[in-house]
């Protein structure tokens, strides 16, 4: 897709650019008194929670956000296969058309003929190519928000921001916080019309008071939330700037769709990304040092000294900037959160938190690894099922606990990657690491970006082994679902219809676990099959989790999702068991898409390395990491890991 070519224009891309206007904010109502779970900040960990929570009616969920409106312009851009992942479960299957695919990177260093010049040395295919069904890409930040506001405005709950909204104080009450059915968070935001920080406002503001059950901040570097829960950040302050600007521009530079990282002798590095659309681009230019406690806004630099510094540095090759559609300024820095929610360090085992941050209130790092979004993300998408299944009643509370645990070591994991990216990048050391580092050519950025290729795709984090991540001793039945990586998805054939199918995209957001049966050598019609016999357990047995953990009237596929995945092609679905086409919904209609047989073209046996002799169990959790690999007549271990968490 192609558009702003006559100038930047932020909104819905799949309005031509002449029509494009940016969508309006919604109609300032009051905030509600008291709800389930209060979410302060609309980036991408705030949206994603409240699209996430918005699937269930029975959730009372509120999210403010101090800004006047929807984000418009800049911030994040990279796209990563994880991010994609999550968002098809979403089903915002838009942001695959409109996301630019990013294929190859380019590398250039000074040319020794005329070292004032730039030289391509090579280019070489994205390392991350084939990780995931999705290819890594950019697209601006605002239109990622835009389409999470429109997944919440079309839900049931039809939630929409309150924006606005400026944190004043939250109080959490200790002696209540152990008790699930309280309200111990107490919120007080300011209300203007148009709120701006430190600037005198014409009248005073309206104050409003919100009492939650669960209070998330996502309210970024500066988290008013994190500050009010008395919570450090620790890490490494910021010693050196950088320049970012989307721009529109004419120039002979060949790569400029291209992914590049530049360094030139003397005058610093540029790392170039190809917008979405087809002629807008992103650049990061390196700037200046910056003195201890110093920052970046102290330089007192503008538009036109970064793209000065640009041509500087990419010589002898043409900048015609055109438009500039955003820059900013900003230091490096990497910093993380001393803990992730209310619990103080010391006794959390024996408490159940309350009040959580995520998303850059609690992990400040550098933008140009494209790691803020992509880890803030799937912060709350691991902790937004959890929320909901607490509430709901259908999990013990301790569940919350995971959240910290889980992705807390991905925030560290992100951290020193965040540093080593920010060193290998910048043509001159930081002052920090200036004794003992020597200037890096691209050749290390290469080799970096090969060794990190998974977690900056997202789809290598892997959760430790515990009670939500077991199973480890029956690895070897799927080499290639990883326990505690996300459910890396492949094709398979619908039996009903013969469709291909990516068995991935089944896992959509919903709350729900899924238990993907990988049948043995045996076929499934046969009695005596493990698969037959394990689907005649899930349908009857009394230790059954469908039986146990399946509300009185529900359908049976409400709490936990079956599919069968066979071996066998010769397969009619009248001839399979009836647990695995079931029939549900008022009218008793059956449901004939949840079995799916291997191909030659299409073998998920294979490519997944599963066991084709005795198949296997896969147990999906929420978020889409896997939870763990059984043998197919492990029916008593299934059970045994479900009712661990989940509330009968």
């Amino acid at each position: 897709m192609q558009y702003h070519l006559n100038g930047f224009k932020p909104g819905n891309y799949q309005i031509p650019d002449a029509a494009r206007t940016p969508a309006a904010p919604p109609p300032l109502t009051d905030l509600p008194s008291e709800v389930d779970v209060l979410i302060v900040g609309c980036g991408p960990a705030g949206l994603a929670l409240a699209r996430q929570l918005s699937e269930f009616s029975d959730i009372t969920t509120c999210i403010v956000e101090q800004k006047a409106g929807p984000l418009l312009f800049g911030q994040a851009d990279g796209i990563s296969c994880r991010t994609l992942e999550i968002m098809e479960a979403f089903n915002s299957s838009e942001l695959v058309k409109e996301t630019y695919q990013l294929h190859q990177n380019a590398f250039w260093e000074p040319d020794t003929a005329q070292p004032a010049h730039i030289k391509r040395t090579h280019k070489v295919p994205d390392a991350r190519l084939g990780l995931s069904e999705f290819t890594h890409g950019v697209v601006n930040q605002a239109r990622l928000h835009d389409l999470l506001l429109e997944g919440m405005a079309r839900s049931v709950t039809q939630l929409v921001p309150h924006y606005s909204r400026r944190l004043l104080a939250l109080d959490v009450d200790a002696a209540l916080t152990q008790e699930l059915a309280a309200y111990p968070i107490t919120a007080t935001f300011a209300h203007h019309d148009t709120v701006q920080e430190h600037v005198p406002q014409e009248r005073p503001p309206h104050l409003e008071t919100v009492r939650a059950r669960y209070v998330v901040g996502c309210d970024g570097a500066r988290s008013a939330v994190r500050k009010n829960l008395s919570i450090a950040l620790e890490g490494d302050s910021a010693n050196k700037a950088w320049g970012v600007m989307d721009v529109l521009l004419t120039t002979d530079f060949p790569d400029i769709r291209v992914k590049s990282f530049i360094q030139s002798q003397d005058n610093g590095a540029v790392m170039l990304v190809p917008r979405e659309g087809g002629y807008l681009v992103r650049l990061y230019v390196e700037l200046e040092l910056l003195d201890q406690h110093q920052r970046a806004a102290s330089l007192d630099l503008t538009i036109d000294d970064i793209i000065a510094k640009a041509r500087l540095i990419m010589t002898p090759y043409q900048l015609d900037v055109k438009e500039v559609a955003w820059w900013s300024i900003y230091e490096v820095g990497q910093r993380v959160a001393e803990r992730f929610d209310d619990r103080p360090a010391d006794i959390a085992d024996t408490l159940i938190p309350r009040a959580f941050v995520a998303g850059d209130a609690c992990h400040t790092h550098s933008p140009k690894g494209g790691w803020g979004l992509n880890t803030s993300l799937p912060d709350t998408f691991n902790l937004g099922w959890k929320l909901a299944a607490v509430l709901q009643g259908k999990a013990r509370p301790e569940l919350l606990q995971t959240y910290t645990t889980e992705r807390r070591k991905v925030a560290h994991m992100l951290i020193d990657a965040d540093r080593e990216m920010s060193a290998l990048v910048a043509t001159r050391p930081t002052a920090k690491t200036a004794a003992h580092q020597e200037k890096t050519d691209t050749a290390a950025i290469e080799k970096f970006i090969a060794r990190q290729n998974g977690f900056i795709a997202g789809t290598s984090i892997q959760y430790d082994p515990s009670w939500l991540c077991s199973g480890q001793q029956h690895q070897y039945l799927a080499t290639g679902f990883s326990i505690g990586q996300r459910f890396h998805s492949a094709e398979a054939v619908r039996v009903a219809d013969g469709r291909p199918q990516q068995l991935g995209h089944l896992n959509k957001a919903d709350g729900r676990w899924r238990i993907f049966i990988f049948g043995s050598s045996q076929s499934p019609v046969e009695p005596g099959s493990d698969s037959h016999k394990l689907t005649q357990f899930l349908a009857n047995a009394e230790s059954s989790p469908i039986r146990k953990y399946t509300a009185a009237g529900a359908d049976i596929d409400a709490t936990i999702d079956v599919y069968g995945v066979f071996q066998q092609q010769n397969l009619a679905i009248e001839t399979l068991p009836d647990y695995l086409w079931p029939a549900k919904g008022k009218y008793g209609l059956r449901d004939y898409e949840k079995v799916f047989y291997a191909t030659d073209e299409r073998d998920i046996f294979s490519q997944r390395g599963i066991d084709r002799t005795n198949g296997c169990m896969v147990v999906v959790r929420p978020d889409q990491h896997i939870a763990t690999i059984l043998p197919l007549n492990a029916h008593h271990e299934l059970s045994a890991f479900f009712d661990r968490f989940m509330i009968r």
